[in-house]
């Protein structure tokens, strides 16, 4: 294998790699209920304002290990 086929391969790799995440900034905030769960936390004071999604956070885990446990099998 020559050194631009490696390099070949790593930028089409980096490529879809941008597609999946371009498909997901495009499509996460049309999910209604993502960002919006029971459990995350949203604090609001006078002029501070925190917000963490700690139960969106876990959920996204678990989905995705879930995925990758189905497709990465050894």
């Amino acid at each position: 294998m020559s050194p631009l086929e490696g390099l070949g391969k790593i930028l089409i790799l980096f490529g879809i790699i941008l597609v999946v995440i371009g498909l997901g900034m495009a499509f996460i905030p049309k999910i209604p209920f993502l960002g919006k769960l029971p459990g995350d936390l949203y604090i609001k004071r006078n002029n501070f304002s925190f917000y963490f999604p700690i139960v969106t956070c876990l959920l996204l885990s678990l989905i995705l290990s879930i995925l990758l446990s189905l497709f990465i099998r050894r």
